[in-house]
């Protein structure tokens, strides 16, 4: 597994429901803005990639809830690259409130092309995510 990368969110009201618990398709929010981050610490920006015809797609989510996020709390998400085929990358989450393991999740995207094509994972992003 390749480095960990952390983000930290702070909870809102809007993120709750009416009991203050975080609802359950936020954190899928929240990991989606932590792979973006993750990815841009490693110099790839997926807006430049989806201009130039490169989109990445969620095909799968294996997602285990264990505790509840709730408002006011502070909670790193922790992404990390699992392994990367020709055309998928799969992405390890864990979401944290200080060492209290509130959910994690396994996500793997497909690398598709304009028309929704599977295509091959550009070499940069290839060298960039394994430090070739």
């Amino acid at each position: 597994m390749n480095p960990l990368h952390t983000i930290q969110i702070k909870i809102y009201y809007e993120d709750t429901d009416a009991g203050g618990v975080v609802y359950y398709a936020n954190y899928l929010r929240y990991m989606e803005r932590a792979r973006t981050e993750f990815l841009l610490e490693h110099g790839i920006n997926v807006a430049d990639y989806h201009r130039k015809g490169y989109l990445f797609a969620v095909v799968d989510v294996d997602i285990h809830y264990k505790r509840a996020a709730r408002l006011g709390d502070l909670i790193d998400i922790k992404t990390a690259i699992e392994k990367m085929t020709n055309v998928t990358i799969s992405i390890h989450h864990r979401v944290m409130r200080d060492t209290e393991l509130l959910a994690e999740a396994n996500v793997r995207l497909a690398c598709i092309d304009l028309n929704g094509k599977p295509q091959k994972i550009p070499d940069s992003i290839r060298k960039l995510v394994h430090n070739e």
